[in-house]
């Protein structure tokens, strides 16, 4: 199994604060954001390497950052782009990297502005036990109005997702998607099949939204603290919160 983390975003809501840093490598407490998530995948025993993408303007930086780390190998992988207008979204990565890999592989996928403190293995147990179905992270912002954000979802007492709707005007629950999936290779080919329907590359959500209407997908729900750094005020929260 291998871990992809996505990070090719050029940080567009945060350049006031973040500059010519990308979005992944900004100092939460004394360390990068991207930090907190790689030491989370330390302890998942099937994990062999974790993938890092990135694109043209910022892969310099991650590799340097790369090269720093212990532990699991971080590999850094270039997906071309130059600017905000040419980026390939985050589905449009994950695609990037898997016919770059061609490997059949079990892979989990986490958003590099993740910021959590759940213990992912307990995640992974969850959704290893539920393979050959897909597995997402979920979490209860327990906002309503707040979920019109995210993409928003039912699940049963199975923590199957019943319902899945993105950005929606009027959230069914405050329990939302996370970018925190795993996709057993039985089910890497779904993308494809996903791709020839639609155009929306952008968000994973979207993805993920489709895939609910037409295959089994789990919801396992995170606990503790969750901050998606979209904004400068969740950056600021997440630094004056996170790990207190």
């Amino acid at each position: 199994m291998k871990a992809l983390i996505l990070a090719a975003g050029y940080g567009t809501r945060l350049a006031s604060v973040i500059k010519d840093t990308p979005k992944p490598l900004i100092p939460v407490g004394e360390r990068p954001l991207i930090d907190y998530v790689v030491d989370k995948l330390q302890d998942i025993k099937p994990l062999s390497e974790i993938v890092v993408v990135s694109n043209n303007k910022f892969t310099p930086q991650f590799q340097q950052w790369a090269a720093s780390r212990h532990g699991l190998p971080v590999r850094v992988v270039n997906d071309g782009t130059n600017t905000p207008e040419e980026r390939l979204g985050s589905v449009g990565d994950i695609r990037f990297v898997w016919k770059k890999e061609a490997s059949a592989q079990d892979w989990l996928v986490i958003g590099g502005d993740n910021l959590f403190d759940q213990n992912m293995s307990v995640y992974m147990d969850f959704a290893i036990s539920k393979t050959p179905a897909v597995t997402i992270g979920v979490f209860d912002i327990k906002d309503i109005s707040a979920a019109t954000k995210f993409g928003v979802l039912g699940l049963d007492n199975a923590q199957k997702v019943t319902s899945f709707e993105e950005k929606p005007k009027n959230p069914v629950s405050s329990i939302i998607a996370m970018c925190v999936y795993y996709f057993p290779k039985q089910t890497i080919g779904f993308l494809e099949e996903y791709l020839s329907q639609s155009k929306a590359v952008d968000a994973a959500g979207s993805y993920i939204q489709w895939l609910s209407n037409k295959k089994t997908v789990y919801g396992f729900q995170f606990s503790g603290k969750w901050y998606d750094i979209g904004s400068i005020e969740s950056l600021e929260e997440a630094r004056a919160h996170f790990n207190k």
